[in-house]
């Protein structure tokens, strides 16, 4: 486990080290960094605008290209959101996966997209 965090930790200087140079800090409040995570994500549903579920799933090496990058976006942002606000994205995930466990036990959360407070 101690890899991949250092792996974050030197993904994340990457970032912040590009985003200095380029004086873009600036830009980088908690609203606006929202924001972009939002644009984004939009446009990586654009990509699948009209498509079937079928459909959404052949993808060609040349379109992963596209995901691969529209997904970059979205997940720069998201750690850049996390370090302007001070949140532990790792500890984040892990705590959300726990919470998730709880509240959708593999007895009743099983072949089912029903919400938790569906499950009871």
């Amino acid at each position: 486990m101690a890899d991949r965090k250092t792996e974050l930790h030197e993904l994340m200087e990457s970032i912040l080290k590009f985003r200095e140079l380029r004086d873009w800090a600036q830009f980088h409040d908690p609203k606006n960094l929202a924001e972009a995570i939002s644009i984004e994500a939009g446009e990586l549903l654009e990509q699948f605008l009209w498509k079937t579920p079928d459909e959404s799933r052949r993808i060609s090496a040349d379109r992963r290209k596209e995901l691969a990058s529209e997904l970059a976006d979205i997940l720069i942002f998201c750690l850049l959101f996390a370090h302007e606000t001070g949140i532990d994205a790792e500890r984040a995930i892990r705590e959300k996966i726990a919470a998730n466990e709880d509240r959708y036990p593999v007895h009743k959360a099983k072949g089912t997209s029903r919400k938790y407070t569906e499950l009871k």
